[in-house]
């Protein structure tokens, strides 16, 4: 059995703006085991961004912690640790961005773009620094002889591997990608999505991936957990979640998932008024105002986020009563 590589305890991140608190991410936990991909799916504004940049502090979380099992062998908490420590583990922990036209800086060209953690980091002589960046720039499929242009000069999907070859230029162990073929036109998703996995086999990657994409995240992931309204709702392995979901949410977002077929029509579970407003969020579980197995008890109440079977667990008052459709019996109806 794998062991957990990361432990996520109760993180929380409050933005606070002229007397107004945003609860952007409220109390997520789960664990993630070394060599396994777990994806986050939510809506737009659910707080996916933020709890992966809480995660590798590129954001300061309000509360909570992350246990790091760190190559060392020993386990930090990576939240809690003083500056040197965290420059020293920064190498293990890395992020893919979104958007690959604004992550590249376009006065740097991609050989200086790659090499730049290097130089952060270490200290090795030309020839070493070259040799490096020649191998993975060959590893995720950049023409090497290309590197000393700039990003301009790069489509869309160069350019993700460019933040690729970036962010495993160091040899990380823990990979967080933050909608990193969200960008991208189908086709070169695809290359990215396998490109990943490739890279995963090779080096024994951890991967956080974020997305909004469950097609994308079912063929990728080994675990995934939904998010809404920056709490996380549902968790599970990704073959159990599609097949038998718990929560009203998740059975809505299977119900979304396009299909390659024009002449097809999914039974879609339409999601009745407004995401509500994080600055104020409503009473009870937070899905209540949207749900239509809603009780008296899931307006009063929050539900606990409880484990229902083994290794999947739920915040839902009626997880236990409800016959959710998993993912194939929303395509047969």
């Amino acid at each position: 059995m794998a062991e957990p590589i990361l432990e996520v305890k109760n993180i929380s991140k409050e933005f606070t703006s002229k007397g107004v608190c945003v609860k952007a991410v409220t109390d997520v936990s789960f664990s993630v085991n070394e060599g396994e991909t777990v994806g986050i799916v939510g809506e737009s504004g659910c707080g996916k961004t933020t709890l992966g940049r809480c995660i590798i502090r590129a954001i300061e979380a309000t509360k909570g912690s992350v246990m790091y099992r760190a190559a060392d062998g020993k386990t930090y908490d990576f939240l809690q640790i003083d500056k040197k420590q965290m420059k020293d583990m920064r190498k293990e922990l890395q992020m893919i961005f979104q958007d690959p036209y604004a992550s590249l800086d376009p006065r740097m060209t991609v050989y200086d773009i790659i090499s730049e953690p290097l130089k952060a980091n270490f200290k090795l002589s030309k020839d070493e620094l070259a040799a490096r960046v020649m191998d993975i720039a060959k590893k995720v499929g950049l023409n090497t002889s290309y590197l000393k242009r700039y990003p301009h000069a790069f489509s869309g999907g160069q350019r993700q591997r460019i933040g690729i070859a970036r962010a495993l230029v160091l040899t990380p162990r823990v990979i967080v990608c933050d909608e990193a073929v969200s960008a991208l036109d189908v086709s070169i998703r695809a290359q990215i999505i396998n490109l990943l996995k490739d890279l995963q086999k090779e080096f024994r990657l951890t991967y956080l991936f974020i997305s909004h994409d469950l097609s994308v995240v079912e063929h990728i992931s080994d675990k995934v957990g939904v998010m809404y309204l920056g709490k996380m709702v549902e968790y599970s392995t990704s073959q159990e979640l599609f097949a038998h979901p718990l929560h009203p949410y998740t059975e809505a977002l299977l119900s979304a998932v396009p299909v390659a077929d024009p002449d097809y029509k999914m039974d879609r579970i339409p999601l009745e008024g407004e995401i509500p407003n994080p600055a104020n969020p409503p009473s009870g579980c937070y899905f209540h105002e949207r749900c239509r197995y809603c009780k008296e008890i899931c307006r009063q109440q929050a539900p606990a986020f409880e484990e229902l079977s083994q290794g999947h667990f739920v915040a839902c008052h009626c997880a236990k009563e409800l016959k959710l459709r998993g993912f194939a019996d929303i395509m047969k109806s």
